[in-house]
């Protein structure tokens, strides 16, 4: 039986799109999984499709045992939430996933107006990691194993997660939400 959502969304989510919206995706993902860049582009397709449509919601699922870089790149994402650039930010990662480190999120951070230093501190003093723990956490308590991994409306996405595959299934929940 596929898994819920146990954590709703809420205004402390990153949330693209109305969060009104019939139909909402949310992923937990990792900024250094492979996988995750590869669907982040899928996940822009799908925006585009849907529009007004679908809100999408990104948790942070940092895999740190595999991916070193992931917990800095996740906190980094929520030091420029605070100054509005959440989505700036986790587009610059994801398209420059390759050089992924400390030098490219304070090159990012500067790139988007925010002072390299304040990053610097905030990574530091881990200001950032109890947003990112409470993520993981409420993803483990979903039963997020893997990143990516998509939520539809609630209920998990186990099919591919490519935007045709995405597509399909926010459709068919698009389907059964007017109904």
């Amino acid at each position: 039986m596929p898994s819920s959502l146990r954590i709703p969304v809420t205004s402390a989510d990153h949330i693209s799109g109305d969060p009104d919206a019939p139909v909402a995706l949310v992923e937990y993902g990792d900024y250094e999984c492979p996988y995750c860049r590869a669907a982040h582009a899928d996940v822009q397709l799908v925006q585009k499709r849907f529009g007004r449509d679908l809100c999408f919601v990104f948790r942070h699922f940092p895999l740190t045992e595999i991916h070193p870089n992931a917990e800095a790149a996740a906190e980094s994402a929520e030091f420029a939430g605070v100054h509005g650039r959440f989505w700036d930010m986790h587009d610059g990662i994801y398209e420059n996933q390759e050089q992924l480190g400390i030098p490219l999120l304070l090159a990012l951070a500067q790139r988007l107006g925010m002072s390299e230093r304040a990053l610097q501190e905030a990574l530091a003093a881990g200001l950032y990691e109890p947003k990112v723990r409470s993520d993981f956490v409420g993803g483990a308590r979903s039963g997020v194993n893997a990143t990516p991994t998509f939520f539809i409306n609630g209920h998990r996405h186990d099919g591919p997660f490519d935007a045709e595959s995405l597509s399909l299934a926010i459709e068919a929940t698009r389907a059964h939400a007017r109904v």
